[in-house]
């Protein structure tokens, strides 16, 4: 089996230190975090607000390397944020916020968008974590995202950590899943047939303008339009940059199944995408509290699906070296639960102050 290489995309929020409100501050974090010897060019972006920055790992072959570069970056962007007033913050969503929007990065694209829906865009103060695994041509990507979406679901109840939005508890574990779902494509991607029908359907979309650029595939798993990779998006960004690790390995894994199967022709389970988009929302809103819907349609435990989700990856796990560190992790989150529970027992504990206080906290890397 193929050593696939991975690389991993963070999406934080800036939080003032007093108020806890997002902080427009990125312009200022992203120049400061520039200076600093360790980040190299292109590790720090833009994104939509300018209360969120990005990073992007480079091309790694290992765990390791990732988890070294999440590290350094949290590093080099902590130090930057904290010099310029505000806070690092790992999370779906912003606990509490302002009515009013924080400024938009200045962007023609992001002008675009708010032209487009603006009211979307004033409530896409949302961060995610996106890992992309590489894949031999866009052929077999195709192949690799019809079968890896109907896993989607799960990697989205283990990944919540967004149960707050403007000082309230939504319900949901994962509000991002939800507030990305309004865009006109989202949600779990369709199956297509193969990659020509997938190119097909993605120039219709983009010739009747309901998306104005292929970035606006707003699928949970796509495939790349910058990188020979297949990029699974589903995620939240998670409290701790291990739990990220623990993510690129079980995508990577995923990727590496979905490739060995289809070369094998093993055939692709059948799934709707009414059944799918179900069970995806099933999962936002649960997380891995009570049940997961699997894509056979059965309402189970949410450690019996995320069981078979490691079975399944098992031989992938091996073959990369990365069974020990991704069960260890995996067994972490079943103790612990999802950083959405962990907010919501630290709200218990002190309210938003004490939310905010974990988010920044764990955050750090010090």
């Amino acid at each position: 089996m193929s050593l696939y290489t991975v690389g991993v995309e963070e999406e934080y929020l800036l939080l003032d230190p007093a108020t806890r409100l997002p902080m427009p501050a990125a312009e200022q974090v992203r120049a400061a975090a520039g200076l600093e010897p360790i980040a190299g060019e292109g590790e720090i972006q833009p994104e939509l607000s300018e209360a969120q920055v990005e990073v992007a790992t480079p091309v790694c072959t290992s765990l390791d390397e990732i988890g070294g570069h999440l590290v350094r970056l949290r590093h080099v962007l902590g130090r930057a944020a904290e010099s310029n007033g505000c806070r690092l913050a790992a999370c779906g969503t912003p606990p509490i916020k302002e009515e009013s929007p924080p400024p938009l990065t200045n962007n023609p694209r992001y002008r675009a968008m708010r032209a487009q829906a603006p009211q979307l865009v004033a409530e896409q103060l949302v961060c995610g974590t996106h890992v992309h695994v590489g894949v031999p041509d866009p052929e077999i990507g195709v192949a690799v995202l019809n079968r890896i979406r109907l896993w989607l679901p799960v990697l989205v109840a283990m990944s919540a950590n967004s149960p707050f939005w403007a000082g309230h508890d939504t319900g949901f574990a994962s509000w991002r899943t939800v507030i990305f779902g309004r865009w006109p494509v989202s949600g779990p991607p369709p199956h297509f047939a193969d990659l020509a029908d997938h190119e097909k359907r993605v120039q219709q979309l983009l010739t009747c303008g309901v998306i104005f650029d292929p970035g606006q595939l707003y699928w949970q798993a796509r495939l790349s339009s910058r990188y020979p990779t297949v990029e699974v998006r589903c995620l939240d960004v998670q409290l701790r940059a291990d739990d990220a690790v623990m993510f690129a390995g079980i995508v990577r894994a995923l990727v590496a199944t979905a490739i060995n199967d289809a070369k094998a022709g093993v055939p692709v389970p059948p799934c709707p995408p009414e059944l799918l988009q179900g069970a995806n929302w099933h999962a936002a809103r649960h997380g891995l509290s009570g049940s997961l819907i699997d894509y056979e349609g059965r309402r189970r435990s949410a450690g019996d699906v995320l069981s078979q989700l490691m079975d399944h990856i098992a031989p992938a796990l091996d073959a990369a070296d990365d069974s020990r560190e991704v069960a260890s992790l995996v067994h972490r989150l079943l103790r612990e639960g999802t950083p959405a529970d962990r907010q919501r027992r630290a709200l218990l504990r002190g309210g938003l102050r004490a939310v905010t206080d974990l988010i920044i906290t764990e955050s750090a890397v010090t």
